[in-house]
């Protein structure tokens, strides 16, 4: 089944965002696709201020990952945009078992390495502002997720 949620403006993506941080548990995924400028980012921000991260989050285009302890647990922010052929090197399947959040921009383009269940979460540009996020989860857990936030 999929959820759909229509945000008008940054401060509505970001509240989504905080909704899903609060019903977070160990080793979640939530992978996150729309086209350059749909409010991936904006989205991983409200989460990462959620958990109290305080440090400036920013597409991690060129580390790839972005791992942040200082929060009330691990985020493992992921910005597949720039991964090459050489998918398997770049520590991607390991963040999904420290026992953190993990959040992965373009997560489209590193399909294969996905775990089974996870969030995916699709974003569409309507217009300057509006945002329609489409919500597929895939697993128990993760459909609990969404009747819980949405």
């Amino acid at each position: 089944m999929n959820y759909k949620y229509t945000s008008r403006s940054a401060e509505q993506t970001i509240e989504l965002a905080q909704n899903f941080e609060s019903e977070k548990f160990p080793n979640m995924v939530i992978c996150l696709d729309g086209e350059l400028g749909s409010g991936k980012t904006v989205f991983v921000k409200g989460f990462a201020s959620s958990l109290g991260i305080e440090e400036n989050i920013t597409s991690p285009t060129f580390t790839i990952i972005k791992e942040y302890y200082d929060g009330e647990m691990p985020l493992f922010h992921v910005d597949a945009y720039k991964v090459d052929e050489n998918k398997d090197s770049f520590g991607l399947t390991d963040c999904f078992s420290k026992d953190g959040v993990t959040i992965i921009e373009w997560s489209e383009l590193v399909s294969e390495l996905l775990p089974e269940e996870r969030l995916e979460i699709k974003i569409r540009i309507i217009d300057e502002n509006t945002r329609v996020f489409i919500l597929h989860p895939i697993g128990q857990q993760y459909e609990e997720l969404c009747e819980s936030v949405l």
